[in-house]
């Protein structure tokens, strides 16, 4: 699975419209509303490099009150989940 963090600008009085309309595109699994120098972050997770094209540029992108996207490929997910497991190995249980 590869997935894109897609920071987004859009049009201030049209941000949960828009967050409506990307949670329901394929290959977008979570769009959130944020604080910060962005107005929503949506997190795309596609199979194949070429989808994620297919997905930012031309649905995201596309959509009424997207002003401008920023995207990043991530490498390699790490979560609490991972690191507690990677932390325990070899230790035994506490339970």
């Amino acid at each position: 699975m590869i997935t894109a963090i897609v920071l987004i600008d859009c049009a201030t009085d049209a941000i949960p419209e828009v967050a409506e309309t990307l949670a329901n595109l394929p290959g977008v699994s979570e769009v959130y509303s944020v604080a910060g120098h962005v107005d929503l972050i949506a997190i795309v997770r596609v199979r194949e490099f070429d989808q994620i094209a297919q997905v930012i540029a031309g649905s995201i992108s596309k959509v009424p009150g997207v002003l401008n996207t920023e995207s990043y490929i991530a490498f390699r997910a790490y979560s609490q989940h991972d690191l507690e497991e990677a932390f325990a190995i070899g230790l035994a249980s506490a339970d």
